[in-house]
């Protein structure tokens, strides 16, 4: 299979503006530098690229003066900078360079989110546009896929995930063996390296206990019980892996304090491989008992990917009531409620009756294997 075009590539174009920053987050290996070189190449001007892993980038960048940037960019009017996060001081540095260069247009990439928010995102404050880049979607598997071949792919890929470079690995073990290297080698590498993290076992095991818990509240309580560490640690190792882009946070919905849970939280991976994993468990769905976790880990993943590439605005959350009654996922935007419901199999769901009742004006829908493709696109 040869390039997908990125759902994110129209909506980036647009904001390649002058004196402006576009700011692209995405996990490693989502494919972050294919998606610039497709857009550099469509926009057809020189370009600057830097990459903010090369120490000598750093001491190029080190003196903030006017003078030195438009020493280093020439005639360019055009600056990439990959792995920006890397950069100190990166956010002063960007602000110096579009407010004092005219005609200067910008675009960084990051594999983490912290150090660039933490860095960028107060000096570039009115002069950005950021985006999230998730691994492949299924609105982008369309261009190539029909109703009759996704269905079987679908089943592939609630088992291995969507990271690009899967899709040049037919082997099934290659496939493993890739997924395992990314956990090992990558992703716990983008966590260890911030924050001086030495203990990678217990960030590791962690997320195994997330994996076995989709779907269900997260006590972090009973997490710091299990682990042997404090409260106030798993909160800050959560956060951390929500600010690589391995997990999503969902909150509970309320307005109804008395009837409705809202105290903890549900966990969900951004990818069905790193999850899998994260457990050591490859198997087809044919032979699991996991198969609701994994469909509803997989719908919540792309349904961030939708909101995130067609710029929905929407808070998301899931509801459940002291007596056992629950909405997987609630959107709340344009002034309504929008609850759905996942179901690998098409089985008949009736409307939780305190849902209906608290809520009357909420709609509320199954998404199953008939009808998620439309709910993504």
């Amino acid at each position: 299979m040869n390039y997908l075009v990125r759902d994110l590539s129209n909506s980036i174009m647009k904001k390649l503006q002058s004196n402006k920053v576009v700011i692209i987050f995405g996990a490693r290996r989502v494919g972050k530098t294919v998606l610039v070189k497709e857009i550099l190449e469509q926009v057809k001007e020189p370009v600057l690229t830097l990459n903010g892993e090369d120490i000598n980038v750093h001491d190029k960048l080190a003196i903030r003066s006017v003078e030195n940037y438009k020493q280093i960019l020439g005639s360019y009017k055009f600056l990439y900078i990959d792995e920006a996060q890397k950069i100190p001081e990166i956010g002063l540095k960007l602000k110096l360079m579009i407010d004092e260069i005219d005609g200067l247009k910008i675009i960084i990439s990051g594999s983490s989110s912290f150090d660039i928010h933490k860095d960028a995102g107060e000096p570039l404050t009115g002069r950005k546009y950021s985006f999230n880049l998730f691994a492949l979607s299924e609105n982008e598997y369309n261009q190539v896929e029909n109703s009759i071949s996704k269905i079987d792919k679908v089943r592939e890929r609630l088992v291995f995930g969507n990271y690009p470079e899967l899709l040049h690995l037919p082997d099934r073990e290659d496939k493993i063996d890739y997924l395992n290297e990314m956990v090992s080698s990558y992703l716990l590498k983008d966590i260890l390296v911030y924050e001086n993290i030495k203990n990678s076992q217990k960030i590791f095991n962690l997320l195994r206990l997330i994996a076995f818990q989709i779907g269900g509240e997260v006590s972090l309580q009973e997490l710091g019980s299990q682990l042997g560490i404090s409260k106030n640690t798993v909160e800050k190792y959560l956060d951390l892996l929500s600010k690589v882009f391995i997990l999503h946070k969902v909150e509970g919905f309320s307005r109804n304090l008395r009837k409705e849970i809202t105290k903890n939280s549900r966990w969900y991976f951004l990818d069905n491989g790193i999850r899998n994993a994260v457990i050591a468990n490859f198997n087809p769905i044919e032979s699991r008992n996991d198969i609701g976790a994994l469909w509803e880990n997989y719908m919540i993943s792309e349904r961030l990917k939708y909101q995130e590439y067609k710029r929905l605005s929407s808070n998301n959350y899931f509801w459940r009531t002291y007596e056992q009654q629950e909405v997987d996922w609630v959107e709340e935007r344009d002034g309504s409620l929008f609850g759905y419901e996942f179901k690998w199999k098409e089985d008949k769901v009736k409307i939780p009756t305190q849902w209906k009742s608290a809520y009357p004006n909420a709609s509320f829908e199954v998404i199953n294997m008939d009808n998620f493709n439309n709910w993504l696109k």
